[in-house]
């Protein structure tokens, strides 16, 4: 999910060296989803219509037509590391109403928006973009399960408490640097898996003892049974094996 096919490289260094040889205009998902549609571009865009066919965009919309494969139906939707980059995720969203996953990494997206119609979405993909918050996941909370937001420039956790029934969350290297914003995870019920690492405030601990941070986050988030990749053994499953 959300893996790249473009080398690894920070999005600034990536957006700035784009911006820097050719200024171009914001292009949005509408007009790289009506490209496809059309078959204007030779990209393509990576879906799946729910009986384990995969298709693409690049496909004229006649024959898309023909297999019945609209991006209405798409159940599964990729469109990460663009040339140019995705920088807006605009109201063409709106038409991908049977979506279940959605991956826009790789791109220079710095506002999450126009989620409102994805009532189906249990998994995003929003990593390596320039977010710096999570407004705008109050659209999708009721359905959303998976959130991968690594490398990103997030340092508050405000609003995240709306995601009744976030599972996975992947936010590593983003800026949070202290416990007050940390603890909102704990007001996710169903939370189970989290990677933190790369985050200010987890580097502090880590660089002292990695045992000390994955104590200490485990304490203030009871739910996690994974941290960072490493399965977390409660105190009181060991007290049961003891017994």
């Amino acid at each position: 999910m959300g893996l790249s096919v473009w080398p690894r490289v920070s999005m600034t260094a990536r957006c700035g060296c784009l911006r820097a040889r050719r200024p171009r205009p914001a292009v949005s998902v509408a007009l790289r989803m009506r490209g496809r549609r059309l078959g204007h571009s030779n990209r393509s865009v990576n879906g799946s219509n729910g009986n384990g066919k995969s298709y693409n965009y690049q496909r004229s919309s006649s024959q898309m037509e023909k297999n019945g494969q609209k991006a209405s139906e798409a159940k599964e939707v990729k469109l990460y590391g663009q040339i140019p980059p995705v920088e807006r995720m605009d109201e063409s969203l709106s038409t991908l109403v049977n979506c279940e996953k959605l991956s826009l990494s790789t791109n220079c997206i710095e506002r999450i928006a126009n989620l409102n119609s994805l009532k189906n979405l249990r998994i995003l993909s929003l990593g390596r973009n320039n977010i710096k918050n999570l407004n705008g996941l109050e659209a999708v909370a009721d359905t959303l399960e998976e959130l991968w937001i690594s490398y990103n420039f997030i340092e508050k956790l405000r609003g995240i408490r709306v995601m009744k029934k976030l599972k996975v969350l992947y936010m590593s290297n983003n800026l949070v640097k202290d416990w007050a914003e940390f603890v909102r995870l704990a007001e996710l019920p169903l939370l189970e898996d989290l990677v933190f690492v790369g985050n200010p405030l987890q580097e502090k601990y880590a660089s002292d003892q990695k045992n000390n941070w994955i104590e200490e986050a485990t304490k203030r988030v009871p739910t996690l049974k994974k941290l960072d990749g490493i399965l977390v053994i409660k105190q009181e499953e060991d007290e049961e094996g003891a017994n």
